[in-house]
């Protein structure tokens, strides 16, 4: 089923009756749309192009890409380019190697993204085995493109910010400790992080 709305519904309601505060922030706010992307090389291809760089700027890559490496749903033709057709494309030199890792890891099986461990450390473990993918993006992958719901991003920013409003005093906690509150909301992490991702965004009342 994945993380969908009803899913979410769901899992905000468990969260509600083990913790008030979160029943109060969603008075609030309401439910979070659902972030759901497609399993497979592109979705993690297009994480690597994204990074650090605008959503327009990406998209102009992606374009870009298209036209030095045609189809991008397959490995197969990322690995039959060069780095120099990629940094031609607008990728940088760490990029373009990025690219091309994860063409191999998918490519030889090393990476099977469409059989990948049911247990979440493993698979994070195993996504994050790729030059340039560190455990935040194996954890977005889970949780979008898996629909995972107990996966946790204690790394994002946005979710720290939210989680020192509601559940500390202000200040932001660290990865270490985000991890250590989020315990309580197993096995509904995922959706807690959907929740707490929609509080940052939502417009001051």
């Amino acid at each position: 089923m994945g993380l969908n709305a009803d899913r979410i519904a769901a899992g905000l309601e468990r969260l509600k009756q083990s913790d008030a505060r979160f029943a109060e922030a969603a008075a609030l706010h309401g439910l979070p749309e659902p972030r759901i992307r497609a399993p497979g090389y592109e979705t993690l291809l297009r994480a690597i192009v994204s990074q650090q760089v605008s959503t327009a700027a990406a998209a102009s890559i992606w374009r870009k890409l298209e036209t030095q490496v045609g189809d991008l749903h397959d490995p197969l033709k990322m690995l039959a380019v060069d780095a120099d057709a990629l940094r031609a494309a607008g990728l940088s030199r760490m990029k373009a190697s990025y690219a091309l890792s994860l063409a191999g890891h998918v490519t030889d099986g090393s990476l099977p993204l469409h059989a990948l461990p049911e247990d979440d450390e493993e698979a994070i473990r195993l996504i994050s085995s790729v030059r340039g993918i560190g455990r935040w993006s194996a954890e977005i992958y889970l949780l979008f493109a898996e629909g995972r719901g107990d996966v946790f991003p204690a790394g994002d920013l946005a979710v720290q910010v939210q989680a020192g409003k509601m559940f500390g005093d202000g200040s932001r906690p660290s990865e270490k400790t985000l991890r250590e509150m989020a315990e309580a909301w197993r096995p509904e992490r995922g959706v807690a992080a959907l929740f707490l991702w929609h509080c940052y965004n939502a417009p001051p009342l």
